[in-house]
């Protein structure tokens, strides 16, 4: 088995190759310029460096994506890449649907074109749906993003959709609620708290500013959701789409409160809400329904709440020698 994963050098990218080599695949991994791409997040799962091979491509680019995929003729598809902060994405539309849209659709038409068997997974998000329904999003209901990124995640969706039903070619979608690790970048707001509130404990006399502590969000552990892309590529039957998710939903606040707990403080005594960082419009409350996935798939989020801010702290204790 031969997988190509798009994006390699984020989280669900270095988690997704450190499981595919696990279970013996060759891994192929992209960037826009493999030579000067980061491996950190490689070597932070043990990767090696001669354990993957490493590739430059466009995604944006038809000609780069349809030369890649013919020279390395993988069996599976992970398309992980492209801008991926939803705050970013009210400052960057345009580069947002590009990378995310733009990208999807040249991997669906060079398949197309190639006449291809190759499985192609497609990342999409919760960010879809933009508030759901007090019993969660499943797979049947209805998309009202409310950011740039939701909106290009939304389009990508539906080309996969089209192409499979259009074309069929072997394609999916995975719906993703929010995700965590320690390979979280330092702009998402799981790790500014995390890595505040250590700060914190080892002496800073710093304040963690945040924007709207009551939004709630379905949050699960990276690990769990890239077990899940992999699933959803080898079922048996025709490829589907997969609300992935926890099914329960917790408010920032509580995240806030449970990482400082952690660490014997309270947040109340080191947090300011600023106004400045809400965003223009936002998701009041998300919650995934992944009844689907543990029905056809067997796949269950293992991870507990506490068990995952548990486990970014100690990361994030650890790596800063605190």
């Amino acid at each position: 088995m031969r997988a190509l994963i798009c994006g390699i050098s984020g989280q669900d990218g270095a988690l997704l190759a450190r499981f595919l080599l696990d279970k013996g695949y060759e891994v192929i991994g992209t960037s826009r310029d493999a030579q000067i791409s980061s491996l950190r997040n490689l070597k932070r799962v043990k990767v090696a460096v001669n354990e993957v091979t490493l590739s430059s491509m466009a995604p944006n680019d038809f000609r780069s994506v349809l030369q890649t995929i013919k020279r390395f003729a993988p069996t599976e598809i992970y398309n992980l890449s492209g801008q991926s902060s939803v705050g970013l994405s009210f400052d960057q539309p345009v580069e947002t649907q590009e990378s995310i849209a733009t990208a999807t659709h040249n991997f669906l038409e060079a398949l197309r074109f190639l006449d291809s068997s190759t499985k192609f997974y497609n990342a999409g998000s919760s960010e879809c749906f933009g508030d759901t329904p007090p019993e969660g999003a499943n797979e049947s209901t209805p998309f009202r993003p409310r950011s740039p990124y939701g909106v290009a995640k939304s389009t990508a969706y539906w080309q996969v959709a089209n192409y499979r039903e259009a074309y069929g070619v072997r394609v999916c979608t995975g719906i993703l609620f929010n995700h965590e690790s320690p390979l979280r970048p330092a702009r998402f707001v799981t790790r500014k708290i995390v890595s505040t509130a250590c700060r914190i404990r080892a002496g800073s006399d710093e304040r963690l500013r945040l924007g709207n502590l009551s939004v709630l969000r379905d949050w699960g552990y990276a690990p769990d959701f890239v077990r899940a892309m992999w699933q959803m590529l080898n079922i048996d039957g025709p490829m589907e789409d997969f609300v992935i998710a926890t099914g329960k939903s917790h408010p920032l606040e509580e995240f806030v409160a449970l990482t400082f707990a952690q660490l014997g403080l309270d947040w109340r005594d080191h947090t300011d809400v600023d106004e400045s960082l809400y965003r223009p419009t936002d998701i009041a409350f998300s919650l995934g329904d992944p009844s689907k996935a543990h029905r056809v798939l067997g796949w269950i989020a293992e991870t507990k709440f506490e068990e995952l801010i548990s486990s970014l702290v100690k990361s994030e204790r650890e790596a800063a020698g605190i």
